[in-house]
């Protein structure tokens, strides 16, 4: 009898308890907006920066919104998973693949250069359109960490120049703090593990 008795008391704990943060919960959601075209960052040294914006992307492409996705390090020869899967909705989807490859690989800083130039032309065309609602610019952080773009001049367009409806997603490692100071929401990933340091090299379906 008293284990059924303290069971009840737990339970009836637990149902006030809840009772109280819904009110609570109920009362802060009063006082928010319902909704803006929002600036978000991902980045820190862990796994996943990019794979977390391509969840917000097929969320999008879900509801039949339309998305335009813009990836500054990225090659065209690369034939990633993400892009095998995101040509399957042509009438959603933007996709825009415009990097030279790993900074290493090119060796010629001013090729990347024109290449980040490039591709923040073709960002900025997508964002400043009335048509996709969300626009990913995959590895931006990268260019702009390496001064292949002036980080005013991509601080100013967001802020002055993009829709108020429209999403902005920005991804990679060291994200300017001038870019994290007019951000909405931003995400740092922390590197705990990998298994690149076991001797495992990237493999498809996790890395590409």
């Amino acid at each position: 009898m008293t284990d059924a008795l303290d069971t009840a008391e737990a339970n009836a704990r637990h149902a006030e308890k809840m009772k109280q943060r819904k009110t609570l919960k109920e009362g802060l959601l009063a006082t928010k907006k319902d909704g803006k075209g929002l600036v978000i960052v991902h980045t820190g040294t862990g796994k996943g920066k990019t794979s977390a914006a391509l969840g917000m992307v097929f969320r999008h492409i879900a509801h039949e919104y339309p998305v335009g996705i813009v990836q500054f390090t990225k090659s065209p020869d690369w034939e990633t998973g993400e892009a095998k899967l995101l040509r399957r909705f042509p009438d959603l989807l933007t996709l825009k693949i415009m990097g030279e490859g790993f900074t290493w690989d090119t060796q010629d800083r001013e090729r990347d250069i024109a290449a980040a130039r490039a591709a923040w032309e073709a960002g900025k065309e997508l964002i400043r359109d009335g048509r996709h609602r969300l626009v990913l610019l995959d590895e931006l952080n990268i260019v702009l960490r390496y001064d292949y773009l002036p980080v005013g001049e991509v601080v100013d367009f967001l802020r002055d120049e993009k829709p108020d409806w429209k999403h902005v997603v920005v991804t990679g490692r060291n994200a300017k703090p001038e870019l994290i100071e007019i951000a909405d929401l931003v995400t740092e990933m922390t590197l705990v593990k990998h298994p690149f340091r076991a001797g495992i090299k990237a493999q498809k379906g996790i890395e590409y």
